[in-house]
């Protein structure tokens, strides 16, 4: 019960700020600890975490429920779950592990059905010796994705 209260306060809220949107909500029966993560087309902030988590908390009765609530961004270092966040990484280089290989390339595209990567090689001349970098492109479909990753250059 608690649980279908936090998703239409949450609701609520994102509909507020449109820019943002959910990536996680757990909420864990035994102690009560409400968990959200969310995500934003131009970024989180810190007043957007603020908002929604007094948008949840303000309208849940303590002396009903006691609760623990924590309200946080999707850290740089999570996995991509969601298109929507691929179409704000987009000019980003990613990490991206399929079943079969692992491709760091520049996020170029994201639809609703897959990204495309592109990335430059170093690969033998087809006449002669030596070496030419070539450029290559992959489309990956969302269901062949186990885990991509935004990759930090400093």
């Amino acid at each position: 019960m608690l649980q279908e209260k936090v998703e239409k306060l949450l609701e609520e809220a994102l509909e507020e700020n449109n820019s943002l949107f959910l990536i996680s909500l757990e909420v864990n029966p035994t102690n009560n600890h409400i968990s959200v993560i969310i995500d934003g087309d131009h970024g989180v902030s810190v007043n957007d975490c603020i908002a929604v988590s007094r948008q949840i908390e303000h309208n849940l009765d303590r002396e009903e429920e006691d609760f623990s609530l924590e309200v946080s961004s999707a850290g740089v270092s999570e996995p991509l779950r969601l298109p929507r966040q691929y179409k704000k990484n987009i000019g980003r280089k990613l990490k991206v592990k399929t079943a079969s290989e692992t491709i760091e390339g520049d996020l170029s595209q994201a639809t609703e059905q897959d990204i495309t990567l592109n990335w430059k090689t170093r690969e033998p001349k087809p006449v002669g010796k030596g070496k030419h970098t070539v450029e290559k492109e992959a489309v990956i479909p969302y269901s062949e994705i186990v885990e991509a990753k935004v990759i930090i250059t400093f």
